[in-house]
């Protein structure tokens, strides 16, 4: 293989390529994080149950977070069960696991145990209150934890309570992303260190860091904890979403003064000298004004008149509409893939990108061939199969 050969093969790998990551099956945040480091070229292998409960039950066709996966399933309450286990992870870089605290421990597979069979091995945890404190050991889901962090209390209207923001600011940003990076950073300073190291990812912590911009203008006295009443919460006419002619709609994000004068403009409501941009004051009756203005044209009239601009604009797009957008087709930001259209790997690497490798596994589908390449002969498989501890 000649040099360039050799580049370009490593290319089509992704940067995470040879990481070798042992996934204990959960929902939510893990398995995104699990998705995200697939789809850099890690190779993923997932502990299934070896009979389905709910959170198993899905149609692996429509499970894209499940993506990049092989799987094998273990019963992990069988005599045996754990020993095989520890036998995978002989040659892991990085463990992922979402169970309550505890729970790995009496399975005989918490941190100290596997460390000390692979001292090189990275554990990530993944909870919502964490490893530790008062409420570690209750259930919750991520609305509670990005209650419990002071990221939900400023989201919605000041008259109402707050909006659930879907599952992407605790599940997503502050679990799955936050165990993503944690994961990468332990496993390059084991390069140098021969060491691996506990990843302690809650979603009560990561959201709680999503939030520090907003942390620190409250510091400041520039945000109040009055909810619809501040800069970025949709109280500010120039940062906000209206509804057109059509029922649709758009989104303005027109903070900065020359861009909040070129709104103005476009829109025909006179000299921004006029307006008084910042003084909360007056927001309500900017608000009213804009809000007659563009009910008067349908979303895509709007968007013919606007996008593209400078004014810092936007249609709503629902899930539907998305993927087909100009810029997004551009990009290629949605990917076709298993016969289904669905976002692809982020971010975008200009030497090794990440790609989808292939689809979610059926529970237990490679079962007999990962044990196969870890050594186990065909006699130990067979035993195992026997005894309930693979299915």
């Amino acid at each position: 293989m000649t040099a360039s050969e050799a580049a370009k093969a490593q290319s089509a790998r992704g940067p995470l390529a040879g990481i070798r990551v042992v996934e204990f099956a959960a929902v939510g945040p893990g398995p995104f994080c699990g998705m995200m480091l697939a789809d850099m070229g890690a190779e993923l292998i997932r502990i299934d149950r070896t009979v389905a409960d709910w959170a198993s039950s899905q149609d692996p066709e429509f499970d894209f977070v499940a993506r990049g996966r092989r799987s094998v399933a273990v019963d992990l309450k069988k005599p045996g069960a754990c020993a095989l286990v520890l036998e995978l992870l002989d040659t892991a870089d990085a463990l992922i696991e979402g169970y309550r605290p505890g729970v790995m421990e009496s399975l005989g597979l918490g941190p100290e145990v596997c460390l000390a069979r692979n001292p090189r091995l990275v554990y990530g945890r993944m909870t919502g209150w964490g490893q530790s404190g008062p409420l570690a050991p209750a259930a919750g889901h991520d609305l509670n934890y990005i209650a419990l962090s002071g990221v939900l209390h400023a989201i919605g209207p000041g008259d109402r309570p707050p909006t659930v923001p879907l599952n992407l600011i605790g599940d997503y940003g502050g679990g799955g992303m936050m165990l993503a990076f944690g994961l990468v950073c332990a496993l390059l300073e084991a390069r140098s260190s021969g060491r691996g190291q506990v990843i302690d990812a809650a979603m009560t912590d990561g959201s709680a860091l999503l939030g520090t911009s907003i942390y620190a203008m409250h510091a400041a006295g520039a945000w109040s904890t009055r909810r619809q009443s501040n800069l970025l919460d949709g109280s500010a006419h120039f940062y906000g979403c209206y509804a057109c002619a059509d029922g649709r709609f758009i989104a303005l994000g027109s903070i900065e003064p020359q861009f909040h004068a070129l709104l103005l403009q476009k829109l025909g409501v006179g000299d921004a000298r006029e307006w008084q941009q910042f003084d909360a004051r007056r927001w309500p009756e900017y608000r009213r004004r804009l809000e007659a203005i563009i009910a008067t044209r349908t979303r895509d009239e709007w968007c013919r008149h606007l996008e593209g601009s400078d004014v810092c604009f936007a249609p709503v797009l629902d899930l539907e509409e998305a993927p087909y957008h100009g810029h997004n087709r551009a990009r290629e930001t949605f990917v076709e893939y298993g016969g289904h259209v669905q976002p692809a790997p982020a971010p975008r690497l200009s030497r090794t990108p990440g790609s989808i490798r292939r689809p979610a596994p059926q529970r237990g589908e490679h079962t007999v061939e990962i044990l196969r390449e870890a050594g186990l002969s065909e006699t130990r498989i067979a035993e195992l199969r026997a005894a309930g501890v693979i299915a």
